[in-house]
C-alpha cells in the first residue's frame, strides 16, 4: 500500500501545493455551497483557464483529431482540474455518490443510488475480509456503501487530492476509518504493487482515461489472479453516428461538461477490456432497460436521466423533490443567476457560475443522449483476471 513516506515527483508536489492554495481548509469542513465560498480566487481562475482551454465552446463541426488528441494527452490535468472545480457543486446538488442509477417503480433517489452500488457489489462477489480497490472513488460515497453492504475493506483511488480529504473525513465521521483508505493517484499508473486486490470496481470513472485498454490493463495488474473487476462505463451506443453533427454535438457537450477527454463506443469498450487481458464474464447496457416515461401522468418506471431533466413527476419523497430541484433544467437557470450575483459580490469565487453552466450544458446533453439512446452511463462489464496471469 502507498504510505506518506514514499517519494513524490516534482509535478506531484506542484499539484499538491496548487490544490492546497485553491481549497484551503475546505477539505476538512462542510462541503457543498459552504465549501464553494472558501476557495482562492486566483487559484480558481488558473484552474478554470487550464480546464476550459481544451474546449472554448467548440462546435461539433470544428472538432478535429488533433483537438481530441490534445485533450487525451492532457487527460491527467484535465481530470484533476475538473474535479477541483466540480466536486463542491456535485456534493451540493447530487450527494456523495457521483453516479447515475436505474429506478424501480416507486423507488426514492437515495435507495436507487444504493441499490445500483449493491448490484455491482453482488456481481463482483464482494465479501467480508476482501481487499477491494475503488478506481475513481470521488468523495467515497460508493466505497462507504460497499463496506456497509459487504463488510470488505475498500481502498479508494482518485486523482483529486481534495476528494481524498473529503472522503477521509466522511469515513471517520461514519466510524468506518478502519475499513476505508483513500489515496491520491493517477489510475493510468496505479500506485500499488502487482496482485494487491481481491476485487476492483469503477463506477462511471474510467471514462476519464485517455485509453480504456490502458486503464483496464493497470487494473488487471493490481488485481490478484482469479480476481474480479466490475465497471459501470460511460459509452456511446450503436445508435450513435459521429458523422451526424447533432449526435456529435451531444457527445462533445457531455465531454466538456464532465471533464472527459474522449468517449468511445460500446464495441470499443468491449475490445478494450478483452485487449487488457481480462476474461469477460458478463456485459449489458443497464440503461437500455428503462422506460422513457410512458403516457403523461403515468407512474411508469423512471428513466435514469430524469433527475437532471425537466420532469419532476417521478419524485417519490420531499427529499427527492428538493434534491432534483437543485439539478432540474428549469431551476438551474435561477440557481446559476444566483451564483453569478454571489460571484459579483465575491461571496462565491471566480468561475463558479461558468462551471455550473458547463455542468448544466452536459446535463442537457446527457438527457438528450439518454432519450435518443445514443449514450449510456451504465454499461456493465464484469470480468475476471485469468489464474495463469499470476504465473507470467
Amino acid at each position: 500500500m502507498v504510505t506518506s513516506s514514499q517519494l513524490i515527483t516534482a509535478e506531484q508536489a506542484r499539484n499538491s501545493a496548487f490544490d492546497h492554495a485553491l481549497h484551503g481548509t475546505s477539505g476538512s469542513g462542510q462541503g457543498g455551497l459552504k465549501a464553494m465560498m472558501s476557495k482562492d480566487n486566483s487559484a480558481r481562475k488558473a484552474a478554470m483557464d487550464q480546464y476550459f482551454q481544451h474546449w472554448d465552446d467548440k462546435k461539433a463541426e470544428d472538432e478535429t483529431a488533433e483537438v481530441r488528441k490534445a485533450r487525451t494527452d492532457d487527460y491527467a490535468s484535465l481530470t484533476r482540474q475538473y474535479y477541483n472545480l466540480a466536486t463542491d457543486i456535485y456534493e451540493y446538488a447530487w450527494g456523495s455518490s457521483f453516479h447515475f442509477c436505474r429506478f424501480a417503480y416507486g423507488e426514492s433517489f437515495p435507495r436507487a443510488i444504493a441499490r445500483h452500488e449493491h448490484f455491482l457489489a453482488h456481481n463482483i462477489g464482494l465479501r467480508p475480509g476482501m481487499k477491494v480497490l475503488d478506481v475513481g472513488c470521488g468523495v467515497g460515497g460508493p466505497a462507504r456503501e460497499m463496506v456497509k453492504f459487504a463488510g470488505c475493506h475498500v481502498t479508494g483511488l482518485t486523482i483529486c487530492e481534495y476528494q481524498v480529504q473529503r472522503a477521509t473525513q466522511y469515513a471517520a465521521k461514519e466510524g468506518l476509518a478502519n475499513k476505508l483508505q483513500f489515496v491520491q493517484g493517477d489510475f493510468m499508473k496505479i500506485p500499488f504493487p502487482d496482485n494487491s486486490f481481491d476485487a476492483v470496481y469503477a463506477i462511471e470513472a474510467t471514462v476519464h482515461a485517455p485509453s480504456l485498454q490502458g486503464v483496464y490493463s493497470e487494473i488487471l495488474r493490481v488485481l490478484k489472479p482469479g480476481g474480479t473487476f466490475g465497471v459501470y462505463e460511460w459509452l456511446m451506443t450503436d445508435a450513435f453516428d459521429n458523422d451526424n453533427l447533432e449526435h456529435r454535438q451531444i457527445r462533445l457537450d457531455i465531454e466538456q461538461g464532465d471533464g472527459i477527454a474522449q468517449m468511445v463506443s460500446i464495441q470499443e469498450g468491449l475490445e478494450a477490456i478483452k485487449g487488457a487481458g481480462f476474461e469477460l464474464k458478463h456485459h449489458e447496457d443497464l440503461a437500455a432497460h428503462d422506460d422513457d416515461g410512458g403516457e403523461e401522468g403515468s407512474q411508469s418506471v423512471a428513466p435514469w436521466y430524469w433527475p437532471i431533466g425537466s420532469d419532476v413527476r417521478y419524485a417519490q419523497t420531499l427529499w427527492d423533490l428538493v434534491t432534483v430541484l437543485r439539478m432540474n433544467r428549469w431551476t438551474r437557470v435561477a440557481s446559476h443567476a444566483m451564483m453569478g450575483a454571489l460571484e459579483r459580490v465575491r461571496v462565491l469565487p471566480y468561475g463558479t457560475k461558468a462551471t455550473a453552466e458547463s455542468l448544466g450544458k452536459a446535463a442537457d446533453a446527457l438527457v438528450e443522449g439518454g432519450r435518443r439512446k445514443l449514450f449510456t452511463p451504465m454499461y456493465l462489464m464484469v470480468a475476471q483476471k485469468p489464474l495463469e496471469a499470476g504465473q507470467q
